[in-house]
């Protein structure tokens, strides 16, 4: 509950300490050759400000945008956006990114400069071959830059950025647990300095905000003190558990005990197993008559869950996360909210094979 000033000692600390937490979460440091800038909002802005800063303002670059999902089609609105010229790989939300499909794609096009793609896409739960598609595209084409959203894989999913990724985003309300306030981009140092004077925006200059950043320590303009205090007594709680592994587990625990129940009362999952992950679950629709979502969401919240409406525009779903500080005993007090919930609709459990 202290109050720092934003260009207090103290305050100036945690941000280089949050910094180079960040790095070495990702196996690297400033030694390594790697930097740690924070994007002051959320992680659509810290997405944007990567895309706009560093394809070249000149025509010289493209984006290959590799879709499977909401976010994916967020990136390429982006590009639209700030007139960078783009190019996607469109897949079914249900479905991992296809590294041959980049890979030819990258061999039939060479002015493809940046291929970008979702590490954990949160529309409906999947784990995309991050690891594997960087280290095969740098393989063959080690000049083409490698962006990665990560923003709700990042903390619990590893990421390295010695696989090949340039340029990895994420921010601080997801899998490490802080509060809403800013983005961070992990970035190759090289490639972000061949950004300088790519920038499409004043306050989102990604090489301007690190430039300031090593010469003052300080942010160009008002930084969330409290979100990264916050942040970084989160960091240091996320390396107590155990960094990526010790995070992941919990989150495991917790989803397969959300499985476990949900299957029994008959709810189906949209997604195949081999392709979930552990971080959020998207369930189809009950087909009984007497189940309304809103009824049933509204039930659930006056419990003190809260759960998503389905972002997958392929069938009618909603979503379950287990990410935050959030527990096995928490999810058994949501399976019991929900069945609950279904008696109060007159919703009959379990659910028929084709509901």
């Amino acid at each position: 509950m202290k109050d720092y000033g934003s260009r207090d000692t103290l305050f100036l600390d945690a941000v280089s300490e949050v910094r180079n937490g960040l790095l070495r979460a990702a196996g690297t440091s400033q030694q390594l050759g790697c930097e740690c800038v924070i994007v002051q909002g959320s992680g659509t802005f810290g997405v944007e400000s990567v895309l706009g800063s560093v394809a070249p303002r000149r025509g010289q670059g493209k984006v290959l945008v590799l879709i499977n999902g909401a976010y994916g089609t967020r990136q390429l609105d982006m590009c639209q956006y700030l007139n960078i010229d783009a190019k996607a790989l469109e897949y079914s939300d249900r479905s991992i990114v296809d590294i041959h499909d980049c890979l030819q794609e990258l061999r039939a096009d060479s002015s493809i400069t940046h291929v970008s793609l979702i590490h954990h896409e949160t529309t409906a739960g999947v784990l995309n071959p991050l690891r594997e598609l960087a280290k095969a595209v740098k393989a063959e084409f080690p000049q083409v830059e490698i962006i990665v959203d990560s923003m709700s894989g990042f903390g619990a999913y590893e990421l390295r950025m010695d696989w090949g990724i340039d340029f990895a985003v994420s921010s601080a309300n997801k899998c490490i647990e802080g509060v809403p306030g800013f983005s961070f981009a992990l970035c190759n140092r090289n490639a972000l300095e061949r950004t300088k004077g790519n920038g499409r925006s004043l306050s989102m200059d990604l090489y301007a905000q690190w430039a300031n950043m090593e010469k003052t320590r300080q942010f160009r303009f008002t930084p969330p003190t409290h979100a990264i205090l916050a942040f970084q007594k989160a960091l240091q709680e996320w390396e107590a558990e155990g960094g990526h592994s010790g995070r992941l587990k919990r989150y495991e625990e917790n989803y397969n005990t959300i499985k476990e129940g949900m299957e029994s009362m008959g709810f189906s999952h949209y997604v195949s197993a081999p392709l979930r992950s552990a971080l959020i679950m998207t369930w189809m629709m009950p087909s009984d008559r007497s189940f309304d979502f809103n009824k049933f969401y509204n039930s659930l919240a006056a419990r003190g869950c809260v759960i998503y409406p389905g972002k997958t525009t392929e069938a009618d779903t909603f979503r379950i996360g287990t990410i935050g500080r959030l527990y096995p005993h928490d999810c058994e007090k949501l399976l019991l909210a929900i069945r609950e919930a279904c008696a109060e609709m007159g919703v009959a459990l379990p659910l028929n094979s084709n509901h």
